[in-house]
């Protein structure tokens, strides 16, 4: 007996202490999520292409709260719904007593290709539409999505989408490792089985936000009102609902050689018939797909929705430090649709005094054309104060009941104190030209006459910027310049219906050889 008692202990040792199967836990979503959005790196402003959601570039960190049970022993916990485009290494995961052993990401999406992969070798229901009449027929495929589509059926072996007949496909259960939506996993080892609150953060491609400006000049000529919206997009086969939503502005540096591609759900199943053309009207064919009903991702065509409209006081994103960087927070949470864009105010600001300067770029006996400014300072007193994103501005300027767009420009972004200027249009009533008035018989030197006509009934306010060619200096102005940003400005105001003029010399700098 003791033998067996023996043998019967040793079992029972081994048994306690063979290691536990891994248990599954799947969190299907966050209790709260926030995205913060990152512009695009290189963002110019004046570049005015409008949002494509299957091909943004910009980046949102994802922040979520999940409560999930960590199973004692092994176990795998799946956060289900995380974006699409998520970077798994720069997954971070805080509140686990015992932490991490690996994280996955489980990116093998449901889609019409994958689903067809799959089901290879699997029973699914063939249906055909013929005279009008629906037959379904029992088949097992037999081909893989990168050629025909053959299923094998009671009676033999036949290619899809090769005949007259409407046909698709049938799937009577999703295969196993598919998944509707993006999921990261992390393994788990926990000596007793405890239910807790964690934070996932990650950092994701497929996102984007601008700034789009509308100044409307009052009819004094002096101020303007100031509106803005902030545009948010979503490229991502995830939505984000109810989510805290931040965008940055600023230049934040990322050194990524490959940023990876957002999951999109796979490429789209097309299947070619092998028989000859002229038994179908072409060789290539989608082949529809009917799957058994589940919760998908919404990937259709982008959506603009607008969430404030212009009114007295309307809700606007409040903005806030981050480092060197400006955060603007939109104030209520908000959805953050998969495949969607978005517009919430930013400002409304009425009455902002404004400048409107004409300027005119002059290279040695060149002119460059005279193009109208709108100049704003931006400080508290003088109506703004406030950190302003780069990006487009519309101006228009009353007409009648109705107002009319005067020109586009874009401005880079603007912190608090600084002058905002914006190019709006080339002027047609106010010209420049240079003209040549003498010059030595050596060529050193030559004298310029700069000629400003206004064709315009009232004084305006007009500056050029005046540089030299390496080796020529400018001498002898007739008028006293002033020094901006670097380059000698002529500031005047030319009255209605008339002109100034400035003389000056350029002269060849000598070199001692």
């Amino acid at each position: 007996m003791r033998p067996i008692r023996a043998l019967i202990a040793l079992i029972a040792t081994l048994l306690a202490s063979a290691p536990a199967f891994a248990q599954t836990v799947s969190s299907p979503g966050p209790e709260s999520v926030a995205v913060t959005i990152y512009r695009a790196p290189g963002y110019d402003p004046a570049d005015d292409q409008q949002f494509e959601t299957q091909w943004l570039e910009g980046y949102a960190l994802v922040t979520e709260q999940r409560t999930i049970t960590i199973p004692a022993g092994r176990g795998t916990i799946r956060f289900e719904g995380v974006a699409g485009g998520i970077l798994p290494e720069s997954a971070i995961v805080t509140g686990l007593p015992d932490g991490v052993r690996e994280k996955n990401l489980d990116a093998d999406l449901l889609s019409p290709r994958s689903l067809y992969d799959r089901s290879l070798g699997r029973p699914v229901t063939i249906r055909r539409t013929v005279n009008g009449k629906s037959v379904e027929e029992p088949a097992i495929i037999r081909s893989g999505p990168n050629g025909a589509a053959i299923v094998q059926t009671r009676t033999g072996f036949i290619a899809l989408n090769c005949g007259n007949e409407d046909e698709a496909i049938v799937y009577n259960e999703v295969p196993p490792g598919l998944t509707a939506k993006p999921t990261l996993s992390i393994e788990t080892d926990s000596p007793v089985e405890r239910k807790v609150t964690v934070t996932l953060s990650y950092l994701a491609w497929g996102f984007e936000w601008k700034a789009s400006y509308v100044a409307t000049m009052r009819p004094d000529g002096k101020t303007a009102d100031l509106f803005a919206w902030v545009t948010l997009a979503n490229g991502d086969v995830t939505s984000f609902e109810n989510a805290e939503t931040m965008v940055v502005a600023g230049e934040v540096n990322r050194e990524d050689e490959d940023s990876g591609e957002p999951l999109s759900g796979g490429s789209p199943l097309e299947m070619r018939c092998f028989a000859l053309p002229e038994l179908r009207g072409g060789v290539t064919d989608s082949l529809p797909m009917a799957a058994p009903p589940m919760e998908m991702a919404d990937v259709g065509d982008s959506e603009i929705i607008v969430t404030a409209q212009r009114m007295s006081s309307p809700v606007q994103v409040q903005q806030e430090e981050l480092g060197d960087l400006k955060l603007y927070r939109v104030p209520h949470r908000t959805t953050v649709a998969s495949m969607g864009i978005k517009q919430v105010a930013l400002m409304d600001r009425e009455s902002v005094p404004v400048d409107v300067v004409y300027k005119a770029s002059i290279r040695n006996g060149s002119e460059y054309g005279v193009y109208l400014y709108l100049r704003a300072q931006n400080r508290k007193d003088k109506g703004l104060g406030l950190a302003l994103p780069a990006g487009q501005v519309a101006v228009f300027e009353p007409l009648g009941d109705s107002r009319a767009l005067i020109g586009e420009g874009s401005i880079t972004d603007k912190a608090v104190g600084e002058e905002v200027e914006i190019q709006i249009a080339e002027s047609y009533q106010v010209n420049a030209m240079v003209d040549e008035t003498g010059t030595n018989d050596d060529g050193s030197w030559t004298d310029q006459l700069l000629t400003v006509t206004n064709a315009n009934p009232f004084p305006v306010r007009f500056e050029a910027e005046l540089t030299a060619d390496d080796g020529w200096t400018r001498a002898r102005t007739s008028a006293r310049l002033k020094r901006k940003n670097g380059r000698d400005v002529w500031a005047v105001e030319i009255p209605a219906n008339g002109k100034v003029e400035l003389r000056y010399r350029l002269v060849e700098q000598r070199r001692n050889d």
